[in-house]
């Protein structure tokens, strides 16, 4: 029989947990349970989240369904998905409006990598963006530009370029998402981080940093001294 999340220990229950201990101390189900509210029949809301994880095959897979396969898991449907997508968004658009207000690579370096695992982490493909940045190192907009294997192929400099020239961008950082949760950058990807810093160097416009976003973790070119300044 299921215990009801009333009858555990305070310590024990989402909401209690999280006011006491931050979001940040709760597992995947227990944050799906208190957006969840109630669970379903003989399943308290932590239950019904733990098999909706189990179900789906993780947090990420369950985010991203599409939306017919999301109201087909017990105990949602279409109002839970339209509520989990606009909170999604809001929490998209929370940490674009904080690359708007700082230094990128300063106090802003974490809210930058927040943001690409926000807008890129979770895709099924390959999608390569850019953060075209003002003399502040503030976020102007980011744009996913190009989609599919990254290769000199499929990534056009020039065509980053010439983006930057018309947001008058003075510098950009270029991220993009390995679906394999591989997260160490190929020689394909130091090869068009070379060409990306040459191109916009001929403009004026400084290359910052590539990010590679995988499994929940972001690679910085520029911390792990991959990135060539001159």
């Amino acid at each position: 029989m299921s215990i009801k999340i009333k009858d555990l220990p305070p310590h024990r229950r989402p909401r209690e947990k999280l006011l006491k201990r931050g979001p940040r101390a709760l597992d995947d189900a227990e944050l799906l349970a208190i957006f969840l509210r109630t669970g379903a029949p003989g399943l308290s809301a932590l239950d019904l989240a733990e098999q909706l994880i189990e179900d789906f095959g993780s947090i990420n897979e369950l985010l991203d369904a599409s939306p017919e396969e999301f109201i087909k898991g017990k105990g949602l449907g279409e109002a839970k998905y339209v509520q989990l997508q606009a909170v999604m968004e809001l929490a998209r658009r929370h940490l674009t409006e904080r690359l708007q207000l700082h230094d990128v690579q300063i106090e802003g370096a974490k809210y930058a990598k927040e943001y690409l695992q926000a807008e890129i982490g979770r895709k099924k493909r390959e999608l390569f963006h850019v953060l075209f940045l003002d003399s502040q190192h503030r976020l102007l907009k980011g744009k996913t530009l190009f989609y599919g294997t990254i290769d000199t192929a499929t990534i056009h400099p020039r065509e980053i370029a010439r983006r930057a020239l018309k947001l008058n961008a003075k510098a950009a950082i270029i991220a993009h998402n390995h679906p394999s949760g591989v997260c160490e950058p190929s020689q394909a990807d130091k090869r068009i981080t070379e060409d990306i810093r040459k191109t916009l160097q001929l403009i004026g416009v400084k290359l910052l940093d590539h990010m590679i976003v995988a499994d929940g973790r972001v690679m910085s070119f520029a911390e792990e001294g991959l990135l060539r300044r001159s």
